[in-house]
């Protein structure tokens, strides 16, 4: 048997050597196993194949994939140490019982694994590493020419953001006719039967790119803006093929979220029987567990149901949050509030000041929001536009002086009730020890601060636009009376001493 690459083994049918040396995959990498198989008829619809990984009492089956020209795949995300045993399973006889093991190494440091929920409404890497979705939005990207899609990379990097949502499907957009589909065109009209292997190529590449510069992928895999190319209206055997092709090529990767959609209610002829089912074809092909959750324009989806692991709403209504994961049981993300842009239609008109407000009262509400832009510069395509380039908003840096504040202080961002501000309490395990308070348009000179007594704290007087943080002198506890600027949008932080 032949070594390919680390982690990748290329395979015919023939049990593993005896006394070969055992690949090595780092834990939460990627082992992927390459064999050949019949390139005839349509692969894609009629051959399966799968392998088996097994360690101690623990099996683990994980569908492959037809990669074209006679190539099939299967690609794995291990998530426990030590050695493993695989075997191929399919019914086509070059591809059952291919054979071989693999050690499953200790991390690199860059690499805290796939990101799921913790303390019920917040999020950590798999090695206990915190992680607070501050998110933007690149729907189209990786259908822009490849000048924009390295820009859109270059101004992630820059601008320290670490979600992207992202689409799978192409939508009517300023680039005019992607260069290419997920599914082939002929004569004019796409093969809803067969994949386009380069394009997933490239999807693939794309999603590692943001993991090198530590972005989640948050992947969108339908949405109503397909129409000219007839994806709205895919039949729901394709429909399920495609949700199964996209986890078995992507599921490997540790940066990846599943959206099932965004504003999947505007897909009229769609029954919620459907995408009840759809969420459990992702939730049993996905052997990873990826965060799983679904995006509305109207009426929200039930994300109390099992297979959702957070909301991820399109509204601005903060208020409603304590309400809303009470009832649900899981985080809040707000994936939409309005973009800041100068297009006239009434979600891309936001000024900066207005998204970073936006951002702190979801960030005090005890949730997580996403940015967005949509700003239009004459005689120019670089504009980000939601779908990828140059960021040219003011809010960017503002939302990443937040983030490096959160960050730093790891709250909890638990809802507390005020009376004219919004404040977020709390570090997992400790109550109190980081209280934060935003007065939104209010504008005090003074407020008198309930502390808990007993306890001492240090106080920090913060301008969000200016991106300031001063130190007040002295120590405080119970009810502290301190003197602020008058001026809205300011805010508090009180760490324990």
């Amino acid at each position: 048997m032949k070594l390919v690459a680390a982690g990748a083994v290329s395979g015919a049918r023939l049990a593993h050597a005896a006394g070969a040396v055992a690949a090595q995959v780092e834990r939460w990498g990627k082992f992927a196993i390459e064999l050949k198989g019949p390139a005839t008829g349509n692969p894609f619809a009629e051959v399966r194949v799968a392998a088996e990984f097994t360690k101690g009492a623990r099996t683990v089956k994980v569908e492959g994939f037809y990669d074209g020209d006679g190539v099939y795949r299967v690609r794995w995300m291990p998530d426990e140490l030590g050695t493993w045993q695989w075997v191929t399973r399919s019914p086509v006889a070059s591809m059952e019982g291919t054979k071989g093991a693999f050690t499953c190494v200790a991390p690199t440091a860059a690499n805290h694994g796939p990101v799921g929920v913790t303390d019920t409404f917040h999020f950590r890497h798999a090695d206990g590493t915190r992680y607070f979705p501050f998110g933007t939005t690149c729907y189209a990207w990786v259908f822009e020419s490849e000048r924009l899609q390295e820009m859109t990379l270059t101004n992630l990097k820059r601008a320290g953001f670490n979600k992207v949502r992202m689409c799978v499907l192409p939508k009517t957009f300023a680039a005019g006719e992607p260069e290419r589909h997920p599914f082939p065109m002929v004569n004019g009209k796409l093969d809803f039967t067969r994949f386009d292997t380069e394009f997933f190529r490239h999807l693939e590449k794309r999603v590692k790119d943001l993991d090198a510069i530590g972005v989640q992928a948050d992947v969108i895999l339908f949405h109503p803006y397909g129409k000219p190319w007839g994806y709205d209206q895919m039949p729901k055997e394709v429909n399920e093929r495609y949700v199964r092709y996209v986890v078995a090529r992507l599921g490997s990767l540790r940066n990846v979220w599943w959206s099932l959609a965004n504003e999947y209610d505007l897909l009229k002829t769609w029954t919620m029987e459907e995408w009840d089912h759809l969420f459990r074809v992702v939730e049993e092909a996905d052997v990873a567990g990826h965060l799983r959750s679904v995006h509305h324009s109207g009426p929200m989806y039930d994300y109390a149901k099992p297979w959702v692991t957070h909301a991820s709403l399109q509204t601005y209504d903060f208020d409603k949050t304590a309400e809303w994961k009470k009832a649900w049981g899981k985080p809040v993300i707000f994936d939409e509030v309005q973009y800041e842009g100068n297009i006239w239609r009434r979600w891309g008109n936001l000024t900066g000041e207005e998204l970073t407000r936006r951002f702190w009262l979801a960030v005090t509400a005890g949730a997580y929001c996403t940015h967005g832009e949509v700003i239009a510069v004459k005689d120019s395509k670089d504009g980000m536009s939601a779908d990828g380039g140059v960021l040219l908003g003011e809010s960017p840096q503002r939302i990443a002086f937040l983030r490096k504040l959160v960050e730093g202080t790891n709250v909890g961002l638990q809802q507390m009730e005020g009376a004219y501000y919004r404040c977020a309490n709390g570090n997992a395990g400790k109550p109190g020890e980081v209280i934060l308070y935003y007065f939104d348009y209010h504008r005090p000179t003074d407020y008198p601060f309930p502390l808990p007594e007993g306890a001492s704290y240090k106080a920090e007087l913060i301008d969000p636009w200016a991106m300031m943080v001063t130190p007040v002198p002295g120590t405080f506890t119970g009810k502290s009376d301190i003197t602020l600027s008058g001026q809205p949008y300011q805010a508090v932080r009180f760490k324990r001493v």
